[in-house]
């Protein structure tokens, strides 16, 4: 399961500990967000990566800071900066083949924590 994020603070927090990391910004109010929560979690499970989630309704300065636009959107930090991102396309969301794809392009296996 894909670690919770409640803080700017403990994003950042994560972003200093872990080399890569995964994170999903997402809402409640969404529903393209709330079909592809499972989808993440499922991957987070199959995966020994760092995944966090941040649920952008308690912690909006990170839409503006991370320049979200879309939600669900998941970008990929090394060394605490966005090397690739996975925006959300307005009216459908995103998909698990988009996921995987994402996943395999950001070659995360190696130098986790």
């Amino acid at each position: 399961m894909s670690r919770v994020i409640e803080t700017e603070a403990g994003l950042d927090a994560m972003l200093k500990k872990c080399p890569r990391v995964l994170v999903l910004f997402y809402a409640s109010w969404c529903p393209y967000s709330r079909r592809f929560l499972p989808i993440f979690e499922n991957y987070a499970l199959d995966n020994d990566q760092q995944f966090c989630r941040v649920m952008t309704d308690q912690m909006s300065e990170c839409e503006d800071t991370y320049d979200i636009e879309v939600v669900p959107t998941v970008i990929f930090f090394e060394n605490g900066k966005v090397v690739k991102r996975l925006d959300g396309i307005p009216g459908s969301g995103l998909t698990e083949g988009q996921l995987d794809s994402f996943v395999n392009s950001c070659d995360i296996t190696g130098g986790n924590a």
